[in-house]
């Protein structure tokens, strides 16, 4: 079985089905969490399953393989009192279990200044002979544009004409992006961006996890899909970095 379809089942058997058992057929006895939702090891993951309420439920939008790592995009309703867009990574170990987990998780808006909803749009994996130009193309534009703030180069890696945000407050286009920093700006909310921690690649998607502030540290999740050679849309989730977590693993 691929690490995507262990990921798929357990995550349909752990938060579709809300078993605690499967825990015992999914989770690795080393399990490493660094979610601000869960303490450390299977037992913890298995209390949380079994804590879930009656109508709770995970509406998925898309799933990223990248050998070891899977990543999975979507909707959790009932974790809390209003519907959360999340960001969920797992590394699955040489036995076929899950053995790591980072996620990010913040509110779902019902109006955004695009119009598009933080999930929609393409979800199936294309181009995957394209899949190591892509991760280039992104991870060049991460280290020049995000982490060196030169927005003189971001033709060179957006398509300026056809560039879809599903950033709840930005509007599509380049335009739109330069609109909404301005006014994060103006907030004192710059966008900064110190370390890329992880990169997940596959076909036409390229997601990033990075750390860094955004007037007070955050996770930055970035995932980018990639048309021709350019970045045409983006999808997002910012989390703010908590001052404790449940474990010592640290959020990255």
């Amino acid at each position: 079985m691929s690490s995507k379809d262990t990921v798929v089942e357990a995550a349909g058997e752990l938060f579709g089905d809300k078993d605690p058992s499967a825990v015992d057929r999914w989770v690795s006895a080393a399990y490493r969490q660094h979610s601000s939702l869960a303490a450390d090891g299977p037992d913890a993951l298995r209390q949380l399953v079994a804590g879930l309420p009656s109508g709770f439920r995970y509406e998925g939008a898309r799933v990223i393989a990248d050998k070891d790592l899977v990543a999975l995009h979507g909707t959790y309703y009932g974790f809390g009192p209003q519907p959360l867009v999340a960001f969920d990574l797992f590394r699955v170990d040489a036995d076929g279990r899950l053995a790591e987990d980072w996620d990010a998780l913040t509110p779902l808006v019902a109006e955004t200044a695009s119009g598009r909803s933080q999930t929609d749009g393409p979800t199936e994996v294309t181009d995957l002979d394209k899949t190591e130009a892509n991760r280039k193309l992104v991870l060049e534009f991460a280290e020049k544009v995000l982490k060196g703030a030169d927005y003189s180069v971001l033709t060179d890696y957006i398509s300026a004409d056809t560039y879809l945000q599903h950033n709840p407050e930005a509007a599509d286009g380049l335009d739109g992006f330069g609109a909404v920093a301005a006014k994060w700006a103006e907030q004192g909310k710059k966008l900064v961006y110190k370390t890329v921690h992880k990169v997940v690649a596959e076909g036409d998607f390229v997601l990033l996890q990075s750390e860094g502030e955004f007037g007070t540290p955050v996770a930055y999740w970035d995932l980018f899909r990639v048309a021709d050679g350019k970045i045409v849309e983006h999808w997002d989730v910012v989390a703010p970095v908590p001052d404790k977590l449940p474990h010592g693993n640290g959020l990255f």
